[in-house]
């Protein structure tokens, strides 16, 4: 079940993409209810990690973040600290990219 957008919402979304037009309501945006959301359906094919990282275009740093957090210590040669501290290495890099190169 999903709700139609509220006035509030509409404006933070034009704020936000400003290439949406004000009197374009037609596009009948709406929010998730909470149960699930579009952007949560698997692609067509879609059958390992891979392929999502790939549908999703992650870069090396949130590729590695997702593998990791999917496997989270269940791998024989990575426990979950080992896990976390490489999502916590991998995500400061993220950070640091957009920080630098993202301007």
């Amino acid at each position: 079940m999903q709700n139609k957008v509220t006035e509030k919402e509409w404006e933070m979304l034009q704020k936000a993409m400003p290439a949406i037009e004000a009197d374009d309501l037609s596009l009948k945006l709406s929010v998730s209810d909470g149960s699930t959301a579009s952007y949560y359906e698997l692609p067509d094919n879609a059958s390992e990690l891979q392929h999502l990282i790939s549908y999703k275009n992650m870069n090396a740093q949130m590729g590695e973040i997702f593998r990791s957090c999917y496997r989270y210590g269940s791998a024989s040669h990575s426990d979950q600290l080992r896990d976390a501290k490489k999502i916590k290495f991998y995500i400061d890099a993220e950070i640091e990219r957009l920080e630098t190169w993202s301007k």
